[in-house]
């Protein structure tokens, strides 16, 4: 299963070092296969994305996911993919940037010829072959036409896709500079949010989250005395006040911090796709392991 972390500190810029797959000796390394991609999406001081990923099509890669990385933003997405649809390259790896935010996806979906016919002319977004850099290109097709609006743009391709893909799942995350949107639907994969104090639970404590399927890690000494919001493919530590987001609501945390929720989605999709109805390459990439 593609793997998801997204981390806010906003207003705040804060250091941060990632790893997008721990040890190679390590037990979680040695029980399941290899990622086909991994990727790291932050921001400049000026808003500019920069986005530092690679496929894992030899040792090389592997070595640029184990390699820490150290950097500075007030929003962070990491993405730990395993791939559905698309060969192993650095065009269908995430994180995705179009119109200055970046994009993660975990799951899939079908029907990509129509999904591209609703796309017209923003189909030339598009570098890649996945139903991710797709799904994308259709929130970015709708944020346009409602002026901008990120959260009404969301709102739109989602019930679109929900009413007319087969769609096994669309759990995201988007980031801008200074804010994070996150979807939870529908019920196939999990979506964790934590809204960290600072310094977590003892308030002295520094964050360090790591994935327990041996793949995200980040480490920020500067949390140990400011808060951040972290959404998560799974929970990330043993924090108590990890939730999993409801079905088919949409997560915003703005620029403040402020956490609010809404229901975007209130049905399951009308052509649900199960892991019985996904090709063998597929269906292994939205297993748990």
């Amino acid at each position: 299963m593609c793997r998801l972390f997204g981390l806010t500190a906003a207003p705040e810029r804060v250091h941060a070092t990632f790893w997008l797959v721990e040890a190679a000796d390590s037990l979680a390394e040695q029980s399941r296969r290899d990622p086909d991609g991994t990727g790291l999406g932050t921001f400049e001081a000026d808003g500019k994305p920069l986005v530092q990923k690679q496929p894992m099509a030899a040792y090389k890669d592997a070595q640029f996911a184990r390699e820490a990385k150290e950097c500075e933003s007030a929003t962070f997405l990491a993405h730990v993919r395993y791939a559905s649809t698309g060969a192993t390259t650095a065009a269908n790896t995430h994180p995705f940037e179009q119109r200055g935010r970046l994009f993660a996806h975990n799951g899939v979906l079908g029907d990509l010829d129509a999904l591209d016919r609703e796309l017209g002319d923003y189909r030339d977004l598009v570098a890649g072959e996945t139903d991710s850099e797709r799904f994308f290109a259709l929130i970015t097709k709708n944020i346009d036409q409602r002026g901008g609006d990120v959260a009404a743009g969301i709102t739109d391709a989602v019930n679109w896709i929900a009413d007319n893909l087969p769609v096994y799942a669309i759990n995201f995350i988007l980031t801008t500079p200074n804010e994070l949107w996150a979807l939870r639907f529908p019920h196939t994969h999990d979506l964790f949010v934590l809204s960290r104090a600072a310094g977590g639970p003892t308030g002295a404590r520094h964050l360090d989250h790591g994935s327990a399927a041996g793949r995200i890690r980040a480490r920020s000494g500067a949390l140990a005395d400011r808060p951040a919001v972290v959404v998560a493919s799974e929970r990330m530590d043993e924090d108590p006040g990890w939730r999993n987001l409801p079905v088919g609501q949409l997560l915003h945390v703005g620029p403040d911090q402020a956490v609010t929720q809404r229901t975007i989605l209130d049905h399951p999709p009308r052509r649900p796709l199960s892991l019985d109805d996904l090709g063998a390459h597929a269906a292994a990439s939205q297993s748990g392991t």
